[in-house]
Order: C-alpha cells, then sequence, then structure tokens
C-alpha cells in the first residue's frame, strides 16, 4: 500500500548549487533528508541538439502533499532553464523511517512566502 511519502529527483550541474539546494530544502523543511549522489553522466536534447553533461543527482525525500512546494523552491532556486523535477510515489519502508521522515517535513502544503517565517518558528 502505498505511503503519504515520495522521493523526488533533481539534477544539478555543480557541487555548489547540489549544497545550495539541499541546505535550502532542509531549512525550508521540505525534506527530511537529501542524497547528493556526484558523477551522474545526463544526456538529452536541449536546443534540437543531444548534449550530455556531468551532473549530481538529489534525492530528495519528502511528503507527497509538498510536491508543489517543492516544484517552486526549484524553479526560484535553480540555474538551469528547465530543471528536472519528478516525483516518485514510496510504496513502502520501514515504519521508523517513514515515521522519522513524516516529523522532519513540513505537515501544510503551499505555505505563502510571507508566513514561512512564522511556521518555521512554531518548529
Amino acid at each position: 500500500m502505498p505511503t503519504d511519502y515520495d522521493l523526488c529527483f533533481v539534477t544539478v550541474g555543480d557541487k555548489k548549487t547540489a549544497g545550495a539546494m539541499t541546505q535550502g530544502l532542509l531549512k525550508e523543511r521540505l525534506a527530511a533528508c537529501v542524497s547528493a549522489v556526484p558523477g551522474v553522466e545526463s544526456s538529452y536534447w536541449w536546443k534540437e541538439k543531444i548534449e550530455t553533461s556531468a551532473e549530481t543527482l538529489l534525492i530528495i525525500k519528502t511528503r507527497r502533499n509538498l510536491r508543489n512546494d517543492i516544484i517552486q523552491f526549484v524553479k526560484r532556486n535553480h540555474p538551469y532553464d528547465v530543471p528536472e523535477t519528478v516525483f516518485t510515489v514510496i510504496d513502502e519502508g520501514s515504519k521508523a523511517y517513514l515515521d522519522w521522515l513524516g516529523a522532519n517535513t513540513l505537515f501544510t502544503a503551499n505555505i505563502p512566502l510571507d508566513t514561512l517565517a512564522e511556521v518555521k518558528n512554531t518548529l
């Protein structure tokens, strides 16, 4: 049975961006954990040409109801014109880990930016 949690995949072009994105996602409680996997080689179509780039893959562990918040965060903070932001459902996992994941992410989705500081202060 599917859980209320997702994995989100985002690729970035360098270690500095990976670190900044990771810290931002964690500080805003949009993710309980972000794993950065360096050395990923991505090949893709861009402006009618096939491109190949070395990237870092961010694997973001989050709540399903935070999908839109993460998409908006990535749009605001990612240097790419079309950043990859894709989700997959966590069908199962250890209860202890999933409880920890839930306890370390926001409970409310789509928080207006001007009230985010208030919410953070209550965590």
